[in-house]
């Protein structure tokens, strides 16, 4: 899923970033990479755009951007924990997946 402008400037303002470096933006283009292929592998496919599970979807990638993007300088010491909100919203959308069937991918 590739990052659009719209959807650029959409996670910049999620992120409360107005204007980023070259090194922000490129950092930011990456970090986005990399949590459209978690979901991926997770199981969630991009749902179609304007949808209410687009919108989640849409949620759970910036939080991971900003999330990773905050960190990247930081030292955890003590336990990490993940967001309870986060962690719901992921699971609905891994529980709503639609279904493809063996029959639908040719795969028997």
């Amino acid at each position: 899923m590739a990052l659009t402008p719209e959807r650029l400037a959409s996670l910049l303002a999620y992120c409360r970033i107005e204007e980023p470096t070259d090194e922000e933006q490129a950092t930011l283009e990456t970090l986005y990479d990399a949590a459209v292929a978690y979901m991926d592998q997770a199981g969630i496919a991009p749902p179609p755009v304007g949808t209410p599970r687009a919108a989640q979807y849409d949620l759970c990638i910036n939080f991971m951007v900003l999330r990773d993007f905050d960190l990247r300088d930081a030292v955890i010491t003590g336990t990490a924990t993940e967001s309870p909100a986060f962690r719901s919203m992921l699971n609905q959308l891994k529980l709503s997946e639609p279904i493809v069937s063996n029959l639908d991918t040719g795969e028997g």
